[in-house]
């Protein structure tokens, strides 16, 4: 299996978007660069902030998108053509409402289900053979909410179900360097056990 080279969270730009739910991607690429002593800063040319860190040995690079989520491939695109990154050398970190707040699933390909930077990133590249680390906010009728979808993605979790995907993102990052050395399975079995 191929080694991560690249590290993407998905989001939406701006402070007034910065706990809602959508951003969940972009919550687990600050705790990365945080617990790997990386940065961020904005690379024009990448359409987003990009860092670098080491991680299991290897050199990854970071990034989330600064364009609306429906345009998270733009960014995808130009960093993993610029330095070469296959699909497979590359994870998408995003919300998913089909999990429950708490859970996170590693999975490699597949269908968008309706997410609309994942079906942006998979036009752009061309390929949908990248790996996905999909990060339960839960669904608003799963919670009993009579939210609309996309209103309840563009707000705030409650404050435990805030810790809940915390505690998600930490165990995340407890089997990456599982995956960014090439051990998939190894990394699916830790994150997929509790």
């Amino acid at each position: 299996m191929s080694a991560i080279r690249l590290i993407v969270g998905l989001g939406n730009p701006g402070a007034e978007h910065e706990h809602d739910r959508h951003n969940a991607g972009f919550w687990f690429v600050d705790e990365l660069a945080r617990s790997h002593g990386a940065s961020l800063a904005r690379e024009g040319k990448f359409f987003g902030l990009v860092g670098r860190a080491r991680i299991a040995g290897e050199a990854v690079l970071l990034l989330e998108p600064s364009t609306w989520m429906n345009r998270s491939g733009q960014a995808v695109a130009a960093l993993a053509n610029f330095y070469r990154i296959s699909p497979p050398e590359i994870l998408v970190a995003h919300d998913e409402l089909d999990l429950l707040p708490g859970q996170a699933k590693l999975k490699r390909g597949g269908g968008h289900a309706g997410h609309n930077g994942l079906r942006d990133i998979q036009a752009r590249l061309g390929s949908a053979d990248f790996w996905r680390l999909r990060l339960g906010v839960g669904h608003p009728r799963t919670l009993q909410l009579e939210q609309e979808v996309i209103d309840f993605v563009l707000h705030r979790p409650s404050r435990e179900q805030r810790q809940q995907i915390d505690d998600a993102i930490a165990r995340a990052l407890d089997c990456l360097p599982l995956l960014v050395a090439g051990e998939a399975e190894a990394a699916v079995q830790r994150l997929h056990t509790r």
